[in-house]
């Protein structure tokens, strides 16, 4: 029996007419990652809005009310982060924010899961050093998804730049109780070491960890193409304007 699932390729374009999720409970088949972006995503926007899913509930929200929040407040650039949700629930809410992220011309990526990024048509996959490696996910999500990599040391930015990756992330860059690494935190100094390692090779760099509204703009003049931000977001839980200020204040920063 074959799906009715419709599957699209990952595809960052303008005007997107891709069809809904439908029946992904159903799935059976997954196509042939063979594909060409419309357009090539080359700078991701200054504020990545982090959607954590255990934080948004201790803040009484569902992950896809969080995620219309940021929108509303003009995030473009969202990450479903989502550690002990069970695959099909993971799948469920994926595949609804990715309606909301087309409606809004916004992209959005799915932290560590490839598996569940293809199957709900998100825009691509950040992983870190203990998931899949950037080969295996680029194998599995095709040359057009976005494919993010974090890093914590100079060792691991060194075998970074090699991978076949979309951007590099750096952090903790200040402490943080909201994402747990293992790893003490960078500092702006590594920013800039990072920054410099990334421009090289042509990628931007994702800086996250204790980022907040008031050091976000010292992080992007140390280099960092955007700020990754999870807690801060849900000041006064109010995230809608709390985003909105957020990318005011980085607005002012540059420019």
């Amino acid at each position: 029996m074959k799906s009715k699932c419709k599957f699209t390729p990952f595809l960052l374009i303008e005007n997107d007419s891709r069809p809904p999720v439908e029946d992904i409970a159903n799935v059976e088949t997954i196509p042939d990652p063979l594909w060409k972006p419309s357009r090539t995503w080359t700078t991701p926007d200054s504020l990545c809005a982090i959607v954590d899913a255990d934080a948004a509930a201790r803040a009484g929200w569902t992950p896809v009310a969080l995620a219309q929040a940021f929108l509303d407040g003009g995030a473009r650039f969202l990450q479903l982060r989502a550690k002990t949700m069970a695959g099909g629930q993971l799948l469920e809410t994926a595949a609804a924010m990715i309606e909301l992220t087309r409606a809004a011309g916004a992209t959005l990526i799915v932290n560590d899961r490839a598996d569940i990024a293809r199957l709900a048509s998100a825009d691509g996959v950040h992983v870190g050093q203990d998931d899949l490696a950037p080969a295996a996910v680029r194998a599995l999500v095709g040359p057009a998804a976005i494919v993010g990599l974090s890093t914590h040391t100079v060792e691991q930015l060194d075998r970074a730049v090699q991978q076949p990756v979309t951007y590099l992330a750096i952090g903790p860059v200040f402490d943080t109780t909201t994402k747990a690494t293992g790893y003490d935190r960078v500092g702006l100094d590594m920013v800039r070491a990072a920054a410099a390692r990334a421009q090289a090779v042509g990628r931007p760099l994702v800086a996250i960890g204790g980022i907040t509204i008031d050091n976000a703009p010292s992080v992007i003049d140390a280099g960092a193409a955007s700020v990754a931000v999870i807690g801060d977001l849900l000041t006064g839980n109010d995230p809608e304007r709390r985003t909105r200020s957020f990318l005011q204040a980085l607005q002012r920063s540059t420019g």
